[in-house]
């Protein structure tokens, strides 16, 4: 019995599954993690592994990242929140405002969950609409409208040019599913229709500009300037989840594909590894916040909301996040996708890294993933996702049990190595 066998049973007794982490379960049980370094994790048994996870794509500069930690134990002596606001809030929003063309305003919260939830509400107020649009396959966190037709089966997904409406956890109301229209990705015309159709009701459109759950399937050229125009003529709120992909461009995912939203919603690489989320864009949406001239129409606090600690730690590992940083690590993601990719290809094995940037999932598919449904039409089993996973944990790489993955700015050639050849071996096994 090792420490994490111990631990995980004990742990069982007192949380479902032995952890928080429902995403990053996995049978017999998840690893147990002791401290980090860079780009290094090492478990509650000793095992050190090159991390590719980067607690969900959140840690642009890997473990205990000196300027980061400097910049939070500067904090810490000053205090680790309050009820008011503070100077390092102001920092990080003039950082972000000052990044991304699209906000002219913008507001804290503690996950992207919490951002996706008032970026709808504003929306729903800012329109008097109640629907939500969503595409098939996107993943915007854990509030209720949004559960829907994410990682949904086959034998669940109704048309292609209509896809079903499916909830994908339990405790969902069936009247949720009633407030959202699903579309299919890169599917213009279907897309059209369904706006069309529901436009009168619909209150906000949200996407995620290279969606994990989707397969991390690209817009095709001119669908997002589509989307603008569309949404701009039906008075339909546009929404950009960039809580993974804004680590895309020094500007974010907007930056990197176009199309200029009327909200973006952000979280993970924005809080140097603490809690956070955020949501900026038009000044007159965000107005519904203000309330200096009478009760807010859209009221939205939270109690650790914009605190110190987090704010400075955004701001830290963002002004670390250079123009010159950003190429970096997107070209080392584009060799390491190419070199996967052959890895595969040599093999004879149906297999991809997907992605952009720093950001990739591993894909067991030839297909060219055009949205969720080519993501899995010709994927192999997910046993064999699961077994490729295992190994690659067993030769010292973490990725997620999907297989999404990322770089940090601590990693280098030989991490790049490590991974192809632990790809390798688990393709051959």
């Amino acid at each position: 019995m090792t420490h994490t066998d111990d631990l995980y049973r004990a742990a069982s007794a007192l949380m479902p599954g032995g952890t928080s982490r429902l995403h990053y379960y996995y049978p017999p049980h998840p690893i147990y993690a002791a401290h980090g370094r860079g780009c290094r994790l090492t478990d509650v048994d000793g095992v050190e592994r090159v991390d590719f996870l980067n607690n969900m794509t959140a840690m642009l500069h890997g473990h205990a990242d000196p300027e980061v930690n400097a910049a939070i134990i500067d904090q810490l002596q000053r205090g680790t929140a309050w009820s008011e606001p503070g100077e390092a809030e102001y920092h990080l929003a003039q950082l972000l405002i000052g990044r991304v063309p699209s906000l002219e305003r913008i507001r804290f919260a503690n996950s992207g969950t919490e951002a996706v939830m008032m970026a709808i509400k504003l929306a729903r107020e800012f329109t008097g609409r109640s629907k939500l649009a969503k595409f098939e396959g996107h993943y915007h966190g854990y509030y209720d409208y949004v559960q829907v037709s994410v990682g949904s089966p086959p034998d669940a997904w109704g048309p292609d040019e209509a896809p079903a409406t499916v909830a994908v956890s339990g405790g969902i109301a069936p009247s949720a599913l009633d407030e959202v229209v699903v579309l299919p990705w890169n599917n213009r015309e279907a897309t059209a229709r369904l706006l069309e159709q529901h436009g009168a009701s619909i209150g906000a459109l949200i996407l995620d500009p290279l969606a994990n759950r989707g397969g991390m399937a690209q817009a095709e050229p001119g669908f997002l300037d589509f989307l603008g125009e569309i949404t701009r003529r039906l008075g339909i709120v546009l929404i950009y989840d960039e809580v993974i992909s804004f680590r895309l461009a020094y500007g974010g995912a907007q930056e990197r594909f176009g199309g200029r939203p009327d909200l973006t919603v952000f979280g993970k690489i924005i809080g140097g590894g603490l809690p956070v989320g955020a949501v900026g864009g038009r000044a007159e949406i965000m107005a519904l916040l203000d309330p200096t001239a009478g009760k807010a129409r859209v009221e939205s606090g939270g109690t650790f909301s914009g605190n110190p600690l987090t704010m400075v730690a955004g701001h830290a590992a963002l002004t670390k996040w250079t123009r010159d940083a950003v190429d970096r690590l997107n070209a080392m993601g584009a060799r390491l996708r190419q070199r996967v990719d052959a890895v595969f290809a040599e093999a004879g094995e149906a297999g991809q890294l997907a992605g952009e940037g720093s950001l990739f999932r591993l894909m067991l598919t030839r297909e060219t993933i055009r949205d969720y449904r080519t993501s899995v039409r010709t994927a192999q089993p997910m046993a064999r996702m699961t077994a490729i996973h295992k190994r690659l944990m067993q030769e010292g790489i973490i990725i997620s049990r999907i297989g999404l993955g990322c770089l940090s700015t601590p990693m280098g050639e030989s991490e790049l190595d490590a991974f192809v050849e632990a790809v390798r071996l688990a393709v051959h096994q």
